[in-house]
């Protein structure tokens, strides 16, 4: 059994929204739950209809409500709230007064508070300046952007009209961009000028001509200023017109109007990784989104009226997506953009002491930074509003759990949490009636019918396999832009199950509920057949001072395959035979002899996805020999030359 680490109090528990949603399904129909989590999950599953229905109406969702459901028989034929009508932006502007509704902070500490007030007005006069331009429902709105207030204005226009969104954040090169957004044919580009990283700062707007160039589509560019800057100057191009944020402000404000549109309404295109081959642009439902977001929100992590929420992203990543939706529960959200330990290790954390931060995401890894640099928080931010801390990007490690109970707060709800990019929020994740333990995530998320399957499709308990969900949700993805008869969609979840969603993700279903995720399926290693998750050496790795990062790939090997470890070590050690049988020793003794690798080999750098997940399909392809189908998705793909032809993997 593994060590619990926290359960909240009788008391915590009683105040909960989750109990307040216990109380509402007692009323409706007589469902007694008495603080019991399974048995409400089970309720969920087994009563999808009444479920979603009463998160509708228990999270105050404004629009008219129409409890038809159309159930099939495949997986994404099946409808939520067919004829229903709802404005997605409508009810993230749930107030409209002079409290604290976003705060920006950057890297170099330059901060801006944006009031609700401000926020519907500023909304207002994008929304006036799109219809001047002639764009309207289904038009796509493209935006290259950092995380800045007026990203998010921009977003709750576009959704206010019916157009559709679509973000990446400046870090994506020009042929990241062009690969995307050159698919969906944008109007618009919503561009800022420049963004700063580490101190560092880069002119954006030096890549329009050749991004103008390339998506013929654009007509018109907005350009946004980074917050605190002067603009920087921008050259002409015939055929485009170009606009400055400061002339919309000039804009008169009037009262919005919302046109309410169908559940199913295209809302946002976000995109796959696209490191084995071209970005999948994958279209979601603005219902289905906002219903999924305000149930995770509010019943899985507790947020309230008046909490303020950071969640470390760019608006080229999902989780961008879900933290502005918190500000439909009428929840103030904090924005950052840069750096997250510019100038200092613990500049996050600063920030959420500051800022008194209820809720407070961030990656895995950045948890196992501060780990590494041995920062004990506890003495220096007493974060006496914390609440919730929310962890997701990889598979947070056993002793990051402790480490975060250890060292930054004993009194803590750890909610790690996993889904993805396909349905803009969580298949596993936290909630306030389980207790946390050691290295696992709480449970399945309330309507999800997520398992683990062996490879004939049998459900496994306390055993590693593929994570599925087995009946339909809201947030699915409504269809794949430029997918004809949903080919790519069908072969993107369903073709290794038969009308049950695969993920792809290698996990285990504890017999308590909870889950622990082991890294994507198929980066899983099989030496002499036997089927290892690669999360598993990086537990071990990990707590090595000397290690900076891993990364663990198979080679093919004497008919088998063999494991490769990859290092990059932390100044000034080097690699050496004491090192290498330290780690080979540890590695055998606190996972397996399986898990020992053949090779450890020193290198400088890790390749990355735009997101920060590291790559481990592309450096198995590198050694491999085999052609990386799309360079332009990784972050550094320079970091991969390294890999071609090493010497220590041919013997």
């Amino acid at each position: 059994m593994r060590k619990k680490l926290w359960e909240a109090s009788s008391s915590i528990k009683q105040k909960s929204n989750l109990f307040k949603f216990e109380k509402f399904l007692y009323k409706k129909f007589n469902y007694k739950i008495s603080k019991n989590y399974s048995k409400l999950f089970k309720w969920s599953i087994n009563n999808p209809d009444l479920f979603w229905s009463s998160v509708w109406d228990f999270t105050n969702v404004k629009g008219k409500k129409i409890d038809k459901f159309i159930h099939s028989k495949e997986f994404i034929k099946n409808k939520f709230f067919v004829k229903s009508k709802l404005n997605f932006a409508e009810n993230l502007l749930s107030k409209n007064d002079n409290s604290k509704a976003i705060t920006f902070i950057s890297e170099n500490g330059h901060r801006e508070v944006r009031s609700w007030k401000k926020l519907n007005s500023n909304t207002s006069k994008l929304i006036k300046f799109f219809k001047k331009n002639n764009i309207s429902e289904k038009d796509r709105i493209a935006a290259y952007m950092i995380n800045q207030i007026e990203t998010v204005e921009c977003f709750l226009a576009t959704s206010s009209i019916g157009a559709i969104w679509s973000s990446c954040s400046p870090d994506f090169g020009t042929e990241g961009l062009i690969e995307r957004f050159s698919q969906i044919k944008p109007k618009i580009l919503i561009i800022t000028d420049r963004y700063f990283y580490n101190g560092k700062e880069i002119n954006i707007l030096e890549r329009l001509p050749l991004i103008l160039d390339k998506i013929k589509s654009i007509k018109y560019v907005l350009i946004i200023n980074y917050p605190g800057k002067k603009y920087l100057k921008q050259k002409k191009i015939k055929g485009i017109k170009f606009y400055q944020l400061k002339q919309i402000n000039k804009i008169k404000y009037e009262e919005i109007k919302f046109k309410r549109f169908d559940f199913d309404h295209e809302l946002a295109i976000l995109y796959s990784s696209g490191t084995t081959g071209k970005p999948k642009c994958i279209c979601h439902r603005s219902g289905g989104v906002l219903l999924q977001h305000l149930k995770e929100h509010k019943l899985h992590c507790e947020v309230k009226p008046g909490d303020n929420v950071f969640y470390f992203t760019t608006c080229g990543w999902m989780m961008w997506n879900w933290l502005l939706t918190f500000l439909a529960s009428k929840a103030s959200i904090v924005l950052f953009d840069g750096f997250p330990m510019y100038k200092k290790d613990d500049l996050l954390l600063k920030i959420a002491n500051h800022e008194r931060i209820t809720l407070f995401g961030v990656s895995a890894k950045y948890i196992d930074q501060l780990r590494k640099k041995n920062i004990y928080i506890k003495s220096k931010f007493k974060l006496n509003k914390l609440k919730t801390i929310c962890s997701t990007g990889s598979p947070l490690s056993e002793d990051n759990f402790q480490y975060v109970y250890n060292n930054i707060k004993k009194n803590v709800h750890l909610a790690s949490i996993a889904g993805g990019t396909d349905l803009v929020s969580c298949f596993v994740l936290g909630n306030i009636y389980s207790p946390v333990y050691k290295g696992q995530i709480q449970n399945n998320g309330l309507g999800m019918n997520t398992d683990v399957f062996s490879d004939k499709g049998k459900s496994l308990i306390n055993k590693k396999g593929e994570l599925v969900c087995k009946s339909p949700f809201p947030s699915m993805p409504k269809l794949f832009w430029n997918d004809k008869n949903n080919k790519k969609y069908k072969k993107a979840y369903f073709k290794k199950f038969k009308n049950i969603w695969h993920h792809g993700d290698y996990a285990e279903r504890k017999k308590n509920g909870g889950y622990v995720i082991y890294g994507r399926s198929d980066a899983t290693l099989n030496p002499g057949g036997v089927r290892l998750g690669t999360a598993e050496i990086y537990s071990v790795v990990e707590k090595f001072k000397e290690v900076k990062e891993s990364i663990v790939v198979s080679q093919t090997w004497d008919n088998d395959v063999r494991i490769i470890l990859f290092l990059v070590l932390e100044i000034p050690n080097s690699l050496n035979n004491d090192l290498i049988e330290k780690l080979k020793k540890t590695i055998r003794s606190q996972a397996s002899p399986r898990h020992v690798p053949s090779k450890i080999i020193e290198v400088n750098d890790i390749p990355r996805t735009k997101n920060g997940k590291i790559v481990e399909l592309a450096v198995k392809n590198i050694i491999e020999g085999n052609k990386i189908k799309n360079i332009q998705a990784l972050a550094n793909p320079n970091a991969l030359k390294q890999y071609k032809n090493l010497k220590q993997l041919k013997t």
